[in-house]
């Protein structure tokens, strides 16, 4: 059967318009949608809209502002949601919305939706929020990460390293906090710049530990000290960028690049230990081979 605009084809359900006869499908409206789910559900192509979107971003960071980049903008947004409403139909709402990396594309897809309205509103370039809400727009870039090769295996693995380091990351951090504190104590008014509070001597000790400036600390803090005590405080800064810095980074980078590669090491000693169990089986069966040779040879012998 056909109309004018579709033809339709029997498949027992009712589709398309309601004037469409019941049981019968629109074969064209079918293929238009079989189409977009195709090109939706392929990551390749939706990778490819990303990248374009991330490149038409940064361009317009660096100032490169015209109608074609905005309407590249826009059009890479629209694309996005109707990757959500093609996806919300494949899986469905729970479907959807199970999926770890369909969280973070839909969810990045609806906050950066309302950065959009700086191209219709006239005025926007005078609205702080909608010049914030703008900024946004970056986190369409997270959207690129779960196209990286094996991102599935690194993030496994991520989650496991965080749970095997979890304790010494805690107890690294308690000791920073102690230590921030003492300094906070004793040298908070020699060097309000470092050590007023023990936030701000929070962040001075990270400083420390990771090795960024750290002599420029100490320098601040001797002033105009007697020469002993200036000794004293640089060989206390030097223990603690020694122990806090060298050595326990050190240890929080060993612990947790282990612990990375613990998932590693067990698949191949599971496809280690299923080679030593194939060449055990090989090995009885050349075993009893060789008593069934030896068998046959001794029966040659006897018939002799």
């Amino acid at each position: 059967m056909a109309s004018f605009f579709c033809t339709y084809s029997y498949s027992g359900q009712r589709h398309g318009p309601p004037n469409a006869p019941t049981g019968w499908r629109c074969n064209g409206c079918f293929e238009i949608q079989d189409t977009m789910q195709k090109f939706f559900l392929r990551e390749r192509n939706m990778l490819s809209v990303v990248m374009l979107n991330v490149l038409v971003i940064f361009l317009q960071g660096c100032g490169l502002e015209n109608s074609v980049m905005g309407l590249i903008d826009i059009l890479c947004s629209v694309i996005f949601v109707i990757e959500m409403v093609v996806k919300h139909r494949a899986y469905g709402l729970r479907g959807y919305w199970r999926d770890g990396w369909n969280i973070l594309d839909g969810t990045v897809t609806l906050l950066t939706l309302p950065a959009l309205l700086v191209y219709f509103v006239p005025t926007a370039d005078s609205m702080r929020i909608l010049i914030a809400l703008r900024a946004l727009r970056v986190l369409k870039t997270f959207r690129a990460a779960r196209h990286f090769p094996n991102i599935k295996e690194i993030w496994s693995g991520f989650k496991l390293a965080l749970r095997q380091s979890a304790g010494f990351l805690v107890g690294y951090f308690v000791v920073t906090v102690v230590v921030a504190m003492l300094n906070s104590a004793l040298f908070g008014t020699v060097a309000p710049q470092y050590f007023a509070t023990p936030l701000d001597a929070i962040y001075t000790v990270f400083q420390l530990f990771t090795v960024e400036g750290w002599y420029d600390i100490p320098n601040a803090v001797v002033g105009n000290m007697d020469p002993v005590w200036v000794h004293i405080v640089r060989t206390y800064f030097c223990a603690l960028l020694i122990g806090g810095g060298i050595i326990g980074m050190s240890l929080i980078n060993s612990i947790f690049v282990d612990a990375l590669a613990a998932d590693n090491n067990d698949d191949v000693k599971y496809k280690l230990d299923g080679i030593k169990a194939e060449l055990e089986a090989n090995q009885r069966q050349l075993e009893e081979r060789l008593v069934e040779l030896q068998q046959a040879i001794s029966g040659l012998k006897k018939d002799r």
